[in-house]
């Protein structure tokens, strides 16, 4: 979140979104992160299309019973984490199109009870809902060991150890909540980058771990490629290095023929389950980044399925095995 931040939400990619998912053809369309209800508000607009919508945030619930107020019997919420999707009953309905918007919404950022920014004058909590623990249990209760594991690789920041010295030095005095969390941030960063907050990589560490997003991302993927039909349109868009990196990998592993297991030949290997027209993702134009700068880090990759198969093999949870280590520190707590 930055200064220039806009003073409304903005659906990011809404036009290209629509342009790859079709919904002027008809359809069932998953919007997994339902959040200000953008993307399925456009898709209902189309005739003979329907919209099961997902969010963990139950606040979201709200917009969704007022699109059901315009769009009768044509939306169906679920208060669930997408990696859930394989809970839903899909039987009868022909999915034509999952879209993941792997964003925050500009009204989540500024609810002091979620306290997701650094800006927050709220208790340190940053849970999207159906949380186990807040992020105040995480830098008041996890040793400094893992905590430097969370801000390393899930924030990328260089100074996380002498942050984290800081960190546990501070909280024998005190419970640390987000103002002191910030000043410690601060106090530790040797350089002053002007662009971004000195905060910005670490509030981004422990959103991730509080809401375990690698995990959920890489289960969101495969159960949303398990439920979609032949054809149908896989869509994701990322806003980090972290999530982008593993639905580009996962995308192409199931778009190129390749063998996992070295004693199996690559010849041998089944047809691939998802064609990738376009390998670089899409990003905002020149006039979305004028009206919204948030959207500047936006990265939209998409595929579609070549045929209906609920098994399939990836490596995708071995490949990032140790991401999922990390989050599952927070059983600790």
């Amino acid at each position: 979140m930055v200064s220039d931040a806009p003073k409304r939400h903005y659906p990011v990619l809404l036009n290209e979104i629509i342009s790859i998912i079709t919904p002027r053809h008809g359809g069932t369309f998953i919007d997994c992160t339902f959040g200000q209800g953008n993307y399925s508000k456009k898709i209902l607009e189309f005739s003979n299309t329907k919209v099961i919508a997902l969010d963990r945030d139950i606040d979201s619930k709200k917009i969704a019973d007022k699109l059901k107020n315009i769009f009768p019997n044509r939306i169906l919420f679920k208060n669930l984490k997408f990696s859930q999707l394989s809970n839903l009953k899909l039987k009868n309905e022909n999915i034509k199109g999952i879209v993941f918007d792997l964003g925050y919404s500009l009204l989540q950022m500024k609810n002091d009870k979620k306290g997701l920014s650094f800006n927050s004058t709220g208790e340190l909590n940053m849970g999207l809902g159906i949380n186990n623990f807040s992020a105040k249990d995480v830098i008041n209760k996890l040793d400094a060991r893992d905590i430097e594991k969370i801000f390393k690789y899930f924030g990328e920041e260089k100074e996380a150890k002498k942050i984290v010295n800081l960190i546990i030095k501070e909280r024998e005095k005190k419970e640390i909540d987000t103002q002191l969390l910030v000043d410690i941030i601060k106090k530790a960063k040797r350089k002053k980058n002007s662009k971004t907050h000195t905060a910005t990589k670490v509030f981004q560490a422990l959103r991730i771990f509080v809401n375990k997003e690698i995990t959920e991302l890489i289960y969101g993927l495969i159960n949303a490629t398990r439920i979609l039909k032949k054809d149908g349109i896989l869509a994701v868009v990322t806003f980090h290095s972290l999530e982008d990196r593993i639905v580009k990998y996962f995308f192409k592993s199931l778009s190129e023929k390749k063998s996992f297991s070295r004693y199996q030949p690559k010849i041998n290997q089944p047809e691939t389950l998802f064609l990738r027209k376009q390998k670089k993702p899409i990003v905002p134009s020149e006039k979305e980044l004028r009206e919204n700068i948030s959207s500047r880090s936006a990265k939209l990759r998409f595929v579609s399925k070549k045929f209906d198969s609920y098994k399939f093999e990836t490596d995708i949870v071995e490949k990032f095995k140790f991401l999922i280590d990390i989050e599952n520190l927070g059983d600790k707590i």
